[in-house]
């Protein structure tokens, strides 16, 4: 049990580490807000919860198909083209929410940003069979293994948005300009990193 826990914490660290979309979103948003950055990483774990729960159904024919990944990359190239254009027309806008007004529609937005990204990014649905088959192979206890990447990813998505908050005093607003325009054109390039893997590879 402990072992299982162990791996899948590391897995869940090696999943949600390394810069990628999600990351670079959650970061900028931090800059601004610390709770928006961290509701776009409930809303990503949530879409990773969502493809684990129809492997786990055994719905692995249908989200396995060559096809309905296609259709999911394309998707999800548009979805980040539209995010690096938010964020590059937003570049110059000094975000001051009040308490009370990040609440109903703005965190249902907020939210669904990180969701949808993730769950329009094929390499998601590879990272989860991925695991799927590594537990298979390794003996280990599934539950157990899951439990353990839950709480890595629920570690990270609170603990980097936290520090680059905390940090954004150190920021000037022409910084602040040059890494909104710098994450519009990071998440660009994975847009179309994203369509050229999908239509012509």
């Amino acid at each position: 049990m402990i072992e299982s826990f162990a791996e899948g914490f590391l897995l869940g660290l090696g999943a949600a580490i390394p810069l990628g979309p999600i990351n670079i979103l959650i970061m900028n948003t931090a800059l601004k807000n610390y709770k928006s950055a961290v509701v776009i990483g409930i809303g990503a774990m949530s879409s990773d919860m969502f493809y684990l729960i129809l492997i786990l159904v055994g719905m692995i024919e249908l989200i396995n198909n060559p096809f309905f990944i296609n259709i999911v990359g394309i998707v999800g190239s548009f979805f980040l083209t539209y995010l690096a254009y938010d964020i590059y027309k937003h570049r110059e806008k000094k975000i001051n929410v009040k308490k009370e007004a990040i609440k109903s529609k703005s965190l249902l937005k907020i939210y669904a940003k990180g969701f949808f990204l993730t769950l329009m990014n094929p390499y998601t649905i590879i990272f989860w069979f991925s695991v799927a088959g590594y537990s298979a192979n390794r003996d280990l206890n599934l539950y157990f293994t899951l439990f353990g990447m839950i709480s890595s990813i629920v570690l990270w998505i609170t603990l980097m948005p936290y520090l680059v908050h905390k940090s954004k005093h150190k920021i000037s607003q022409n910084m602040s300009i040059y890494l909104n325009i710098f994450s519009s054109f990071i998440l660009l390039c994975f847009a179309l990193m994203l369509f050229v893997d999908v239509v012509f590879l």
